[in-house]
């Protein structure tokens, strides 16, 4: 602040001597000097105002260039997002959902109501998720576990029948030409070309080439959900292709004999066991070729 008022009194020639010598001696005197020196030689002509105001209104008033939003490059490019956007969610509600198990794989997941669903190895299912409290229906490939939530109801698919929810845990299976239905609580209502059939706790029914088989359960849920394969009269190739699912590996059968049909349960982690019991139960000859390919033949 003092060295701004000494400026001032510089420019005014206002400084005492002492002043003045304390001020020549400052590091910024010799660029304050040359500004001095140079704006000695400006000079400013009279202001007419008169003129100056005539001037101004003579002037062409310019309207203001105004650019509108959509022109921008900003706004394009949010225009673009939002469309992307739109279209996407769009795409991801309206495409029906597919929920995928692998071959030595499972996958749970719940549906819209909260209902869950256990797919077992090699199966799949779409249901449109959008619209579920209006399009309750999905469409099973495979096997799968249903926990009905409380009170919810859907319906289930499948290429030889559809299965009824009607508050229950159940299990479906399609393999094939052969569909099976298991109730473990509640009721489902199965239907099978033109047959109708409701099933209640612990009731199960199957059905292959159109014949129908009756079946009990005292199981409270699948076999399958604790790493065991559970067959109920069912032959050699249809055995192996549920083996060939759960370990992920290629089984070769050279020999002819598929009429013997089976009944029992296969461990789904130990592939040397259940390659034994079908070895011992059969008849035949196991031959390991890598940890992906199996042959088996008659002894």
């Amino acid at each position: 602040m003092k060295k701004n008022h000494l400026l001032a009194k510089w420019l005014n020639d206002d400084l005492t001597e002492e002043e003045l010598a304390a001020f020549k001696a400052s590091p910024d005197f010799e660029k304050y000097q040359r500004i001095k020196n140079y704006t000695d030689h400006l000079t400013v002509d009279d202001l007419d105002e008169n003129a100056m105001l005539a001037s101004i209104l003579k002037q062409k008033k310019e309207v203001p260039k105004v650019i509108p939003l959509y022109k921008t490059g900003l706004f394009r490019a949010a225009a673009i997002f939002i469309l992307a956007l739109g279209i996407t969610l769009a795409f991801n509600m309206l495409v029906p959902q597919t929920e995928t198990a692998g071959f030595a794989e499972k996958n749970a997941f719940s549906l819209p109501d909260n209902s869950e669903v256990v797919l077992n190895s090699g199966s799949e299912i779409q249901y449109k998720k959008w619209n579920w409290n209006q399009n309750r229906h999905l469409e099973l490939q495979g096997e799968a576990y249903f926990k009905a939530a409380k009170g919810k109801r859907f319906e289930v698919e499948t290429k030889l029948g559809k299965v009824t929810v009607l508050g229950t845990q159940f299990n479906v299976k399609v393999r094939k030409n052969r569909f099976d239905v298991v109730c473990y609580e509640g009721r489902v209502k199965v239907n099978y070309a033109d047959k109708q059939i409701l099933l209640t706790h612990g009731q199960a029914v199957s059905f292959q080439n159109g014949n129908q088989i009756q079946m009990e359960t005292n199981s409270l849920k699948p076999e399958w959900i604790d790493h065991q394969i559970s067959f109920y009269k069912e032959n050699i190739r249809t055995i192996l292709d549920e083996v060939e699912r759960q370990y992920n590996i290629s089984i070769e059968l050279k020999t002819k004999d598929t009429t013997s049909l089976f009944t029992g349960k296969l461990p789904a982690e130990n592939l040397d066991t259940a390659l034994q019991i079908l070895s011992t139960t059969y008849n035949l000859k196991i031959q390991k070729i890598s940890n992906h390919k199996i042959i088996i033949d008659a002894k």
